[in-house]
């Protein structure tokens, strides 16, 4: 089977310093692949390569079999490999359902009149709908977006970016700064959204990690150290010995 997304030699430097070193991945669809690794292992730098933030100083990007890796971001958005954040700038005064409403409206390249109410377009109305619902967020829906906690804030910018119809989800650290009631309720969101899309999941709690990855990959010194699975990366002896028990950033 074709693999939704690919990397083959990807390269970054910044002078001498080489931050991602000839990263190869190789991600099936469907599958929620987790990448793992100390500080300063160039997680986010690859993050920011896939999502075309940064471009490649050497080797190819490949989304669903076509060659991205000239592309800017939003032509990749556009084909619906998307960043959570890419779209998400939360607009506080508007309700939660706008927010996801605005969401669906640029992703289908809509923009909105003056003249046309927000919530007019029934097709970017039930895409906001449903992405709330799968967000955990229905139930909200009409509270200003301003009121939410931390925690809400961030299952807001979850649904945001399904709301644009993404194929393949980049998630960059999306527990960060949440409690443990909070990080809970995300890593139950993410399990039921596995399998509905392809996602590629940067995340520092290993608890998460664990529970929700099929595949995991650990990126040490910008190489790919070991992919394997969960069970597989918890009995490796290279990677407990330079990453398992140290706290990731």
């Amino acid at each position: 089977m074709m693999a939704a997304l690919q990397t083959q030699g990807l390269v970054k430097r910044y002078g001498a310093l080489l931050v991602t070193d000839s990263v190869s991945l190789d991600i099936a669809r469907g599958e929620l692949h987790a990448v793992i690794g100390p500080n300063g292992a160039g997680k986010t730098t690859l993050i920011n390569q896939l999502s075309g933030e940064l471009p490649a100083d050497e080797g190819t990007v490949r989304f669903e079999g076509h060659d991205i890796t000239a592309l800017p971001v939003h032509e990749r958005a556009q084909r619906g490999l998307l960043r959570s954040y890419q779209i998400t700038s939360i607009f506080e005064d508007f309700s939660v359902l706008e927010n996801a409403a605005v969401a669906a409206l640029g992703a289908r390249g809509r923009a909105m009149g003056f003249w046309q109410p927000m919530l007019g377009d029934a097709r970017s109305r039930d895409a906001a709908e449903e992405a709330l619902a799968a967000a955990g967020l229905l139930s909200r829906a009409q509270v200003l977006a301003g009121e939410l906690g931390y925690g809400e804030r961030r299952q807001l910018e979850l649904a945001m970016a399904l709301a644009a119809k993404p194929k393949f989800l980049l998630l960059d650290e999306p527990m960060a700064g949440m409690s443990v009631q909070e990080s809970a309720a995300v890593i139950d969101l993410l399990k039921g959204l596995k399998g509905r899309y392809t996602i590629l999941l940067v995340e520092h709690d290993m608890d998460a990690v664990f529970a929700l990855a099929d595949r995991i990959s650990v990126l040490v010194y910008g190489r790919v150290m070991f992919t394997g699975t969960p069970d597989e990366i918890r009995h490796h002896p290279e990677v407990r010995a330079v990453y398992l028990g140290e706290e990731a950033v």
